[in-house]
């Protein structure tokens, strides 16, 4: 890790994270943010907004976001995802995708 990345806050860290997503996310209408992170418990709320409410794609989308947060941040063990104004934890439950050759 490069001091750079380490004097940065988790907040600013998250920050750059959701900012590097946002390309894809708003290449198709959509809009995601971080609503709330819990420090102690390790948990971050964010939520996906515009196009991909109701999308039929954003529980992949949600997945997507959730593996990567927690495997890139090591302060992060749960992330909730909104869609529409409610929280839904199941999103994406049951699906792994191959984020392997992603280019974020």
């Amino acid at each position: 890790m490069s001091s750079q990345t380490s004097e940065k806050s988790l907040e600013e860290r998250l920050d750059l994270f959701m900012r590097r997503n946002f390309p894809q996310i708003e290449m198709h209408g959509g809009d995601a943010g971080i609503e709330a992170i819990d420090k102690e418990t390790g948990e971050v709320w964010i939520s996906l907004t515009g196009a991909c409410s109701g999308c039929g794609i954003s529980p992949m989308t949600i997945q997507a976001l959730k593996s990567r947060m927690v495997a890139e941040f090591e302060e992060i063990d749960a992330v909730h995802a909104s869609t529409g104004g409610f929280y839904d934890d199941d999103a994406g439950a049951g699906f792994e995708p191959d984020v392997s050759d992603a280019p974020f």
